[in-house]
């Protein structure tokens, strides 16, 4: 295994050298520095085997994150991997996990192993749906057609976002199945109808509304991406129209409106009034992405809200510190099993989705994983990490007693605080 002393002296795994956690070094001594041009034809990739590797030889989630980052260009991989100011928030929703403990039981009948579940009517095989990613072909050709398909074959739930790159109708005929459309609501409301009009007409069966990307473009401080793309030496020109990124200018979801007054993503008057306005609109299934407290889950409840999404955007919006995994018990509380309870960030094994459904959620999300493997290996990567999480979440099962999804309670888990 090739290693590389980073600045301060510090010796890391090559293949991370360029990730989240070292992009605080001045920009002359950057681990993005592997993706120059004159790095990668100096010395051997990270892993030279990478090439020959399928994504099946790939052994757990997180090793998809460097070959993601072989594959892509920096600009690319730093979208994908970056949060906002230290990134402490996106690398907090993983650790959080870590804060908890199992409690295995034994004298169990483990004949039968059941990991499907009941949500709106349908049966789900796995507790665990595939999140709204923006972009996706940035990461791979196929984009969001080739995760649709990926969600067709492992039979799971997909939400798309309103700045997916592939038109919901592509995706849908490739899911062959109805997706959840994640909705920016964006400024205009005019804008924010026609959207909720197109998504349901098209088929999608719930809209997903964002209340978590309050902070405008301009202010927010994602030092990772901009790092990246300092090293990153392509027009963006070239794909961004007049080297803008906004996603209304360019999504296929916003193709055909005026957006000539959108100015950003989130409407700043986003009240309960909003709320309401917009639970009038929608005919179909409403959920609330972006809810951490127990106050908002039940102010959304009372609103009408379908569902409730826990959710910090993966870190990339706020830097609260606080992990989605441990917002979990209060916003469940508040919500009293009237509504199902998701939750998103940091969720990296299948004994992190044991948790998560432990302390009360009903499944939980996936994001940046199906960026890494779709970046690598296209669909299969995107089913290969699906098939990760299945067995890992069977082996725990098995090993902590609990042959199906409704026996995995609030005892089955401990918190380090209360171990003292």
């Amino acid at each position: 295994m090739r290693v590389s002393q980073a600045k301060g002296g510090a010796v890391r795994n090559r293949h991370f050298l360029m990730t989240r956690r070292n992009v605080m070094a001045a920009a002359t001594a950057l681990p993005f520095l592997a993706w120059s041009s004159e790095s990668r034809s100096a010395e051997p990739s990270a892993d030279a085997s990478a090439k020959k590797l399928g994504a099946k030889d790939v052994l757990n989630v997180r090793d998809f994150e460097p070959l993601a980052q072989q594959a892509l260009p920096p600009a690319h991989f730093g979208y994908l991997a970056t949060g906002i100011d230290d990134d402490r928030t996106l690398r907090r929703n993983e650790e959080a996990y870590g804060d908890y403990e199992i409690r295995a039981r034994r004298f169990v009948d483990l004949t039968q192993l059941n990991m499907g579940l009941d949500v709106f009517g349908s049966r789900w095989r796995l507790p665990i749906y595939l999140s709204a990613v923006s972009s996706m072909r940035a990461f791979h050709p196929d984009g969001e057609a080739a995760v649709g398909r990926a969600a067709a074959s492992r039979s799971i739930q997909m939400m798309l976002s309103s700045g997916s790159s592939v038109s919901l109708e592509h995706v849908l005929s490739e899911r062959a199945a109805p997706v959840w459309q994640q909705l920016y609501a964006t400024d205009d409301w005019a804008v924010t109808e026609r959207m909720v009009d197109r998504a349901e007409k098209a088929g999608a069966d719930a809209i997903v509304l964002a209340v978590d990307t309050t902070v405008t473009h301009d202010v927010r401080n994602s030092e990772t991406l901009k790092r990246a793309m300092r090293l990153d030496s392509r027009p963006c020109s070239t794909c961004h129209k007049e080297n803008r990124h906004d996603m209304w200018l360019k999504a296929p979801l916003f193709a055909d409106l005026d957006v000539s007054r959108v100015h950003e993503l989130s409407p700043p008057n986003m009240t309960l009034q909003w709320l309401r306005r917009l639970r009038d609109r929608v005919r179909g299934k409403l959920m609330v992405k972006g809810i951490v407290t127990g106050e908002d889950a039940a102010l959304a409840l009372q609103r009408g809200v379908d569902g409730i999404i826990i959710s910090n955007h993966g870190g990339r919006n706020e830097e609260t510190l606080r992990a989605t995994i441990d917002c979990v018990p209060e916003v469940v509380a508040a919500v009293k099993r009237k509504v199902p309870v998701f939750v998103d960030g940091g969720i990296r094994r299948g004994t992190d989705i044991f948790k998560a459904l432990a302390l009360g959620a009903t499944a939980v999300g996936i994001g940046r994983p199906q960026g890494w493997g779709l970046a690598a290996f296209g669909q299969e990567g995107v089913e290969a990490v699906v098939d990760i999480y299945a067995r890992e979440l069977q082996a725990i099962m098995r090993q902590a007693g609990t042959p199906k999804l409704a026996d995995i309670e609030a005892h089955a888990v401990l918190h380090r605080r209360g171990l003292g």
